[in-house]
């Protein structure tokens, strides 16, 4: 016979249980035995990594978060930096709103929370940046607080326990009202770990590994044979394709003609080459002027790249232009002082089609 479902502290000691033996390694976590045996996570490297971690996977975080924490180790070291320097860090990660929240968030909590995060839900909420997720994880996983965490594995861990077919994201509310049902009093942070642990490694979108899972006996799903099908979603609309124009000019001594996008929109803040508006018409090509005066070259090829909500197409042209050329954006970069990793993914992709 299953065990109840709805017997909270069954559960949670089971899936902790389980924690304390196979907890992955993240740079940023206390693992379960030092924990318990009084060490505190920190709640910067908490914080850092839930942001860094939002529609991004967790192999490609740990070489950005170490980085990012070998160069700022605090809060006010991250707070007093450049921003170029940070958004140059951030290069690649995407979903670029995040790094300029990132900075707006830790000079926040530098001036008016004196260089420390505050232990209290609503306080953090009100910091830039943080909605109720990231608060969640940051008031339980930094400050063992009992709030429950909700992400994507956490929801479809909670879909196949409850066999819950209602789609996302109209089913929210309920996998919320179950995730809560289940989070304890005693080790909420651990416990929120342990879930998403469980949803990473275990109770995968495809083929989950039931026969060694923590809570196989009581998972509905398992019983009724639908786990593989959960949690439904309600299918998204298609993304619209996009298209725009981009200007690689490249002086006599080297340097490279790059521009700062405005803060807001896509990629605000970040390095990009001079070029069109996106737009959905493809042709003729989106027209912008060009950034100087040159011969510019049509490069064979696009750059195709997907963002969350489109997928953008971009024609690339290229220029050798001479010292003393006086750009009508932006500003040339010696080549000494340019990376192509400082650059966003979409425009890397360009620089290395026009190489």
């Amino acid at each position: 016979m299953r065990e109840n479902p709805d017997d909270p502290q069954v559960l949670s000691d089971a899936i902790l249980a389980w924690y304390d033996v196979h907890a992955r390694d993240m740079p940023w976590r206390v693992p379960p035995q030092a924990r318990r045996a009084g060490q505190t996570p920190d709640p910067y490297r908490i914080w850092l990594s839930e942001v860094m971690l939002q529609q991004t996977t967790v192999a490609t975080v740990k070489s950005y978060f170490e980085r990012f924490t070998a160069r700022w180790p605090t809060v006010r070291d991250l707070a007093a930096a450049q921003d170029a320097d940070v958004m140059a860090e951030w290069a690649g990660l995407g979903y670029y709103a995040r790094a300029r929240n990132l900075l707006k968030c830790a000079r926040t909590v530098d001036q008016d929370y004196g260089g420390t995060f505050p232990a209290d839900h609503a306080e953090l909420l009100k910091l830039p940046g943080i909605g109720p997720y990231t608060a969640a994880a940051i008031a339980s996983i930094a400050f063992d607080l009992r709030h429950t965490v909700l992400d994507g594995n956490v929801e479809r861990v909670m879909a196949r326990l409850h066999d819950i077919h209602v789609p996302l994201p109209a089913s929210k509310p309920i996998l919320m009202e179950k995730a809560d049902a289940l989070t304890p009093v005693d080790r909420p942070g651990d416990y929120a770990q342990a879930v998403m642990d469980l949803g990473a490694t275990i109770c995968t979108p495809k083929s989950p590994a039931c026969g060694i899972c923590p809570w196989r006996d009581p998972c509905a799903a398992r019983a009724e044979g639908t786990a593989a099908d959960l949690p439904k979603k309600t299918p998204k609309k298609a993304k619209p394709t996009r298209h725009g124009t981009v200007f690689l000019a490249q002086r006599a001594d080297g340097a490279w003609l790059l521009e700062t996008r405005p803060d807001k929109g896509l990629l605000g803040g970040m390095l990009g080459w001079p070029g069109s508006d996106w737009i959905d018409v493809s042709h003729p090509l989106p027209e912008a002027p060009p950034p100087c005066a040159a011969e510019w070259q049509l490069i064979d090829g696009e750059v195709r790249h997907t963002f969350t909500h489109f997928h953008l197409i971009l024609h690339v042209f290229r220029a050798q232009v001479a010292i003393g050329t006086e750009p009508e954006t932006g500003g040339f970069r010696d080549a000494a002082e340019f990376k192509p990793t400082d650059l966003p993914t979409v425009m890397r992709k360009a620089f290395d089609l026009a190489r």
